[in-house]
């Protein structure tokens, strides 16, 4: 008998009526671009932009949210910006922003502490229409 196979079970698409409730209602009206990790921490997906003349937000979107970052992609520097960036758009302060993972990458997902999904929403989308 041949082992089970791994990976995502097949689905047709439906969401059971019992599954998701108001959490899955929730996050239906976010991008998939940023979601909540836990109760106080939000992932945001980052496509960055090193070498940049002005730190921006060139698109928000369900795959990331696209920055280009005015810092080269050495020695850490752009990271730093990154975070520096994403901290005034949300308006926190540093110490509240990591990035989980891609640190030598260009697609990075920087988790935010102590803010809400909509206001993580909100600050970003603000900030993209400026």
């Amino acid at each position: 008998m041949a082992p089970p196979k791994k990976g995502k079970p097949k689905s047709d698409g439906s969401v059971p009526p019992s599954a998701g409730g108001a959490a899955a209602a929730a996050a239906a009206q976010f991008p998939r671009s940023i979601r909540l990790v836990s109760p106080s921490t939000v992932a945001i997906n980052v496509h960055a932009k090193p070498g940049s003349k002005v730190a921006t937000i060139t698109d928000f979107d369900d795959e990331a949210l696209s920055v280009q970052i005015d810092a080269p992609a050495r020695d850490g520097e752009a990271n730093a910006a990154l975070l520096d960036y994403i901290g005034s758009l949300l308006g926190v302060k540093r110490r509240q922003l990591s990035i989980g993972s891609g640190s030598k990458s260009r697609e990075k997902v920087v988790l935010v502490e102590d803010l809400s999904l909509q206001n993580v929403f909100d600050s970003l989308n603000k900030a993209l229409q400026m």
